[in-house]
């Protein structure tokens, strides 16, 4: 008799424990009766009916699924190796649940094809400056398929993008070659700009003859301080002008 009733005991502490569910904040339960789903539950704790009713917990938090890398083809035929990672949650539980087998597997693949088909219709110029623009381009394409899963794809970060050892030696080539046509356009504003000025003050001193013998004694000075050289210089034929000239015996 004390047996049997042992037994019932433990019958009982095992159902109840089977019937006892605590559900975490971040957590929802998707209840089934019998096979038939009768809606998400939680947080908390959750009472079901013992060998009648089943839960499946459904995480909640934003997932961070890092891509494995895919191999593109661009739109100007340039073969290219892309990881992104993608940051998706769960908002509806029961379609997560019921609509798909394994929502976290069907999301990764259908985040690497979607990135693959999306960057293979840009150039590789509009990947490398517009990274932004396409990274909402693939986050609103990703979401519209795994919306009916119940998934809500938050971002999509497009992390890498590398090159072939070729296609890196030609935009070096092509970034220096850059670099010089600046240099060499910049050289040339500075080279028009000083010719400008150059011309105003000849035009000035053209119209000034003292001021240009004076800029040209300044000249010499400069040059006779920073050179211990002998200088030859013309004299010009206004300064004999002021020189007094001989005076001519009369016979």
């Amino acid at each position: 008799m004390a047996a049997g009733i042992l037994i019932v005991l433990l019958v009982l502490v095992f159902l109840l424990a089977a019937s006892l569910k605590v559900v975490k904040e971040y957590e929802r339960g998707v209840v089934f009766r019998l096979g038939r789903v009768v809606g998400a539950r939680g947080p908390g704790l959750i009472v079901l009916v013992p060998l009648i009713e089943r839960m499946t917990k459904v995480n909640l938090q934003t997932i961070t699924l890092d891509l494995e890398p895919q191999d593109v083809i661009t739109k100007d035929n340039v073969t290219i190796s892309v990881n992104a990672v993608l940051y998706f949650r769960v908002v509806d539980p029961l379609k997560a649940v019921v609509a798909i087998q394994d929502y976290f597997f069907a999301t990764n693949r259908i985040a690497e094809g979607t990135l693959r088909s999306t960057l293979g219709q840009h150039e590789l110029d509009e990947l490398l400056s517009h990274r932004d623009r396409i990274n909402e381009q693939l986050q609103v394409q990703i979401d519209q398929l795994t919306e009916a899963w119940g998934i809500k794809v938050v971002s999509v970060e497009v992390k890498d993008v590398d090159l072939p050892d070729t296609m890196r030696r030609a935009m070096a080539k092509q970034a220096e070659a850059e670099r010089e046509r600046r240099a060499k356009i910049i050289a040339a504003e500075g080279e028009f700009a000083a010719s400008q000025r150059l011309s105003e003050a000849g035009a000035v001193l053209g119209g000034q003859p003292e001021s240009m013998e004076l800029r040209r004694l300044q000249t010499l000075a400069e040059i006779a301080t920073e050179h211990n050289s002998t200088i030859v210089f013309p004299i010009p034929v206004e300064i004999l002008d002021l020189l007094p000239r001989p005076r001519t015996r009369r016979s």
